[in-house]
């Protein structure tokens, strides 16, 4: 029976007896707010239903025509926003209304707002008006990893949302795209209150937040491998350690390395600069020129040229030197330099 604040969930056809007993109820008590019973069917059992297959994929609710003249005498603000409960399975979730074309006792849900609620068609179902905060955020979560193949899903979602004028947490909506059904849970939505779990998202700015896809697996990284932990070795050679020793300061050895003892000096700056004959340039010698830490180079020693006249004496000793041939050859034998 109705007990001044709602419909008693025990008996719930004493509540409907009461409204229909006093049409008027809503007039007299016009702070009462609206709260009818009525009996829930999907929107495919409606006249012409299989036409509006896109009310499927919403969040408004068919009511009668007598709920709209109710709802006009009440002080309801706007955007007309309903609590549905199913008290015998403690469900209730939130809609909008869409129309007011429904027969006289019948609502029309989606097909999805019906599972939710889990009813069947023709069981009874208490609408209540109730207002909710406007919502700031919501978390949602695809139910099937096909919602990964959508390019731009923010675009498609935020397109399907039109349709509905409130989201309540642990509810599981549907939305069709490119003739594809996609059912999406709601996980969270900001602000929340305990007693309804409902946001209104007409007219918000709503920040919404992707779970990963139920059967999602996110990719593995390949374990490296032996030969590639190989590759990734980073050879690092020590430092050596530093030893205190003064500039300049070491040995010297003759540039073959050979026949004359390291030249030791005590003053950096004292370098003996003869070589001697060992240290002589060695055409033949390709090898580079390593010389020891502290060893100063300054040249190898100076052969001077020959003069003019020495290289003239040499070019005129070899001037029309060498023999010569016959143009014509000896009967007899090969012709013979003369």
């Amino acid at each position: 029976m109705f007990n001044g604040e709602g419909f008693d969930d025990e008996n719930p056809f004493g509540a409907a007896y009461f409204n229909m007993r006093n049409p008027l109820a809503g007039i007299l008590n016009p702070n009462r707010g609206f709260l009818e019973l009525y009996r829930c069917y999907p929107i495919a059992m409606m006249q012409h239903g299989s036409e509006r297959e896109n009310v499927n994929y919403g969040g408004k609710i068919i009511l009668p025509q007598s709920a709209l003249e109710k709802l006009s005498q009440l002080n309801i603000s706007y955007p007309m926003l309903f609590r549905l409960n199913n008290g015998q399975e403690k469900k209730h979730t939130h809609a909008g209304v869409l129309e007011f074309i429904a027969e006289e006792g019948r609502a029309y849900f989606p097909q999805w707002m019906m599972e939710s609620l889990k009813v069947e068609p023709g069981n009874l179902i208490e609408v209540k008006n109730i207002t909710l905060p406007l919502g700031s955020f919501v978390k949602i979560q695809p139910q099937s990893t096909d919602f990964l193949d959508i390019s731009d899903h923010r675009a498609v979602l935020e397109n399907a949302l039109r349709n509905f004028s409130t989201l309540t947490a642990g509810d599981m909506i549907q939305i069709n795209y490119n003739s594809k059904v996609y059912e999406i849970k709601v996980l969270e939505v900001k602000p929340n209150h305990e007693d309804h779990g409902g946001i209104s998202i007409v007219e918000t700015d709503l920040e919404v937040d992707f779970a990963p896809p139920v059967g999602y697996v996110e990719p593995s990284r390949p374990t490296p491998t032996p030969s590639m932990k190989s590759q990734m070795v980073i050879d690092v050679p020590e430092t050596p350690k530093k030893t205190e020793t003064s500039a300049f300061s070491g040995s010297g050895q003759s540039l073959r390395g050979k026949g004359k003892e390291p030249i030791r000096t005590e003053n950096p700056m004292d370098v003996d600069t003869d070589f001697g004959e060992e240290s002589r340039f060695d055409p033949n010698d390709d090898g580079p020129l390593n010389l020891p830490f502290g060893q100063l180079f300054f040249g190898y020693k100076v052969v001077p040229p020959k003069s003019t006249e020495e290289e003239s004496d040499v070019k005129k000793t070899h001037v029309f030197s060498g023999s010569g041939q016959t143009l014509r050859t000896k009967k007899g034998g090969s012709s013979k330099p003369k």
